[in-house]
């Protein structure tokens, strides 16, 4: 990849978080937050994307950051109040900020249709504030000032100082400019568009190798600039890095009409440094090298395509510091770990391998169990090694992916603005579990069920303010989004203090419809499932929101898709709740693995509760196939998995066979009948759908260690089928 485009990717990577970081700040002073820091925290995240921006010269989105930031300033300087009403505007800046980014980042260069409105709002805001603070002073409006010529009678000395025309700029990096994919080979470029400019290279502050922080700054320049630029437009390279570097700018007049030298090293001086071979006290200090910018960037790439050898003994302060042990009562503080970014590809096909590990390891249990090695020979207790190293590989590498529900999370406050400002509902959003982790491939899957489910509960489930302030609740309602571990999954709510259900009028709808008929007996679960059914609408008008039909079960199929399941509940006048069971990662899963009529099954473990040899005395039929077993005082469905599948016409006697206890979302239970359990074992998921077709009541497929294809269960989808049958026979 082009060094400039790997570059221009990092920005666009770096300027999510910086988006991310402002609408959380902002987000929090609207609840009430008035930390100053959070206010800083905003700012320099505008201030980096602006700055940033300049380097890649996209105007359209440097226009907009410099009004928003300047805004910012305002209120940061304390002369733009934190309203309400300057918040929500804000917002909508950040909102249409998102936009512009995204925009430069795909090529495109259309203008936003909301940019210059919410521009003059901010320059509205930030205008008012500063004409409080001058003490109203006359509005000079549209004024535009033209630079004239004018003789004057200057002293000797100023003319001399004139006629040099040029600055010199000395400059260093602070660590926070680099953290902000800022680089300051870029802005001695920019200087040298401003004129003949020499460098020198100052680096008497890098350390020997061993002694470097990775992360710190240690090179410094002295910039000599002849030519006639003046001194704002060697100030505005430099504006986007403000605060975060060292700056003087000294007219060339002021220094004798030469750049005095700081001390500069040469190349083979900084190498012989940072490889710890500086020069002794005593000797006399390096000559100055002061190159031009091409020749320094062509002398310092080298150096960076050179391989550097770092020792592994660590510094006598390092080892010093390892040894000594911590005060009784103290913590010693460890540093923050490193990051990189890495390519997903990559990370994809290094989960691959480690998949197919996991098959070869599973083959050659099946050989060694074969082969009829003793469970104490040499080989066998090698290959338990290697089991467990292979587990310990498998969890490391999915580890990797696991990434917080977070990035999705702060999608939604957008949207809840958009919808509520659309339906004119006031709507708060509360989040929870933010950093909960989950697969990166559920994550990315997971934006669009929530966006349905996040516009359904704001349309349909949240009442008008008017019906709300009848019902004795507040004005603003409230839509909740949280995320939690649960018994081996992840557990994704939505759900809003509406009205709830109306179940009589879903039903309605239904038969009106065509979706159900007029004689049907339904219970409360079934009629509110009906609006997860293909083409259900409760909008009494097609809207930019809802009322095509569409919506609800897009939701659901994704959902199964991604092997989850997604119930409701409802409570009439005080609202729904909608829940998402999610596997952590679609790639292995823990299962146990059965047999049902010579064909091998695995069952997901996770939703495996017990297992149990049934008793005669034990199962009742219902009529028909039906029948229950009694557990422990209560009675369950007992549901022959050979017969939901089709591989046999006969039920097989209970006694006969071991059934699994298992439990779905909302505790109901129900027992599972399978000819006998080969084991426990993790395999790896092979999507069916993908290879093959979707099946009713099988998730997926996984390999085994004879090399066959075992299905794996769809629990839910049976159970759900399996009752539907059961209350016919009943």
């Amino acid at each position: 990849m082009d060094p400039l485009a790997a570059i221009r990717e990092t920005f666009f990577q770096e300027c999510e978080e910086q988006l991310s970081e402002l609408e959380s700040g902002l987000l929090a002073m609207e609840g009430g937050d008035t930390d100053p820091e959070t206010i800083n925290a905003v700012f320099r995240a505008v201030h980096s994307i602006k700055g940033g921006a300049g380097a890649f010269q996209l105007e359209a989105l440097i226009r907009f950051a410099h009004v928003f930031e300047t805004a910012l300033d305002e209120m940061r300087s304390g002369r733009l109040a934190a309203t309400s009403d300057v918040l929500k505007t804000m917002l909508r800046a950040a909102d249409v900020l998102a936009d512009l980014v995204r925009a430069a980042h795909s090529g495109s260069e259309a203008e936003h249709p909301l940019a210059a409105s919410l521009a003059d709002e901010l320059k509205a805001m930030s205008g008012a504030a500063a004409d409080d603070d001058d003490g109203g002073e006359e509005d000079w409006g549209d004024f535009e000032f033209k630079p004239m010529a004018a003789a004057m009678d200057l002293p000797a000395d100023d003319v001399g100082a004139a006629a040099a025309n040029g600055f010199v700029v000395k400059f260093k990096p602070r660590t926070d400019l680099y953290h902000k994919a800022n680089e300051a080979a870029l802005l001695l470029r920019e200087l040298a568009r401003l004129g003949d400019t020499t460098v020198e290279l100052h680096a008497h502050d890098v350390p020997p190798l061993h002694e470097i922080d990775p992360e710190a700054a240690y090179l410094a320049w002295t910039i000599t600039i002849h030519g006639d630029a003046d001194e704002m437009a060697v100030r505005e390279v430099f504006e986007w890095v403000d605060g975060d570097c060292e700056l003087e700018i000294t007219p060339l007049g002021g220094r004798d009409g030469a750049a005095e030298s700081d001390g500069g090293l040469d190349v083979a001086a900084l190498l012989a440094r940072v490889q710890g071979d500086a020069p002794a006290a005593d000797e006399p200090p390096a000559e100055t090298n002061t190159v031009d910018v091409a020749s320094l960037i062509a002398k310092l790439e080298p150096i960076a395509e050179a391989p550097v050898v770092v020792p592994l003994t660590p510094a006598p302060a390092q080892e010093a510091a390892a040894e000594a042990p911590a005060a009784p009562g103290q913590v010693r503080k460890t540093e923050a770990g490193a990051t990189i970014r890495v390519d997903l590809d990559r990370v994809d096909r290094l989960i691959d391998l480690v998949g197919e590990l996991v098959i070869n390891q599973a083959v050659l249990a099946q050989r060694v169990m074969e082969a009829g090695l003793a469970r104490a020979s040499a080989v066998a207790m090698g290959l338990d090694e290697l089991e467990q190293l292979t587990r310990e590989i498998q969890d490391s590498v999915m580890a990797i992916r696991a990434q917080p529900v977070k990035s999705v999370f702060q999608r939604m406050p957008r949207l809840v603005r958009e919808v509520a400002a659309m339906t004119g509902k006031p709507v708060r959003l509360v989040t929870e579990g933010e950093g909960t982790e989950v697969d990166k491939t559920v994550i990315e899957r997971l934006a669009d069920p929530l966006t349905h489910m996040i516009r359904n509960a704001i349309d349909h489930g949240l009442e008008s303010p008017d019906k709300r302030a009848a019902a004795g609740k507040p004005a603003e309602g409230v839509v909740k989004l949280a995320a939690f571990h649960r018994s081996g999954r992840i557990v994704i709510e939505v759900s809003d203090d509406g009205a709830g259900i109306n179940r009589e009028r879903v039903k309605g709808i239904a038969i009106e419809k065509g979706l159900i008929s007029a004689e049907a007996s339904l219970s409360d679960e079934e009629i509110d499932n009906l609006i997860f059914m293909p083409g259900f609408s409760t909008a009494a008008e097609v809207s930019d929101i809802s009322g095509r039909g569409v919506g609800m079960d897009v939701v659901r199929r994704s959902i199964q898709a991604l092997g989850g399941r997604i119930n409701i509940a409802s409570r009439p006048g005080k609202g729904s709740t909608f829940t998402m069971s999610l596997p952590l990662t679609l790639a292995v899963l823990d299962g146990m693995v059965v047999s049902v009529n010579n064909q091998t099954l695995v069952a997901p473990i996770t939703a495996i509760v017990e297992t149990l040899q049934p008793k005669a005395e034990d199962v009742h039929s219902l009529g028909g196939h039906a029948r229950v077993i009694s557990i422990r005082g209560g009675f369950v469905p007992l549901i022959d998995i050979g017969m939901a599948l089709g591989y046999r016409r006969d039920p097989l006697p209970a006694t006969q066979g071991v059934a699994l206890l298992i439990e779905g979302e909302g505790g109901s239970r129900a027992a599972l009948l399978v000819d006998a359990i080969q084991g426990q074992r993790q395999v790896v998921i092979k999507s069916l759908e993908a290879n093959y077709r979707q099946v009713p009541g099988v998730a997926a497929a996984t390999i085994l260690g004879d090399g066959r294809v075992a299905l794996i269960l769809d629990i839910d989808t049976i159970v759900t089928v399996s009752r539907g049958d059961m209350r016919k026979a009943s």
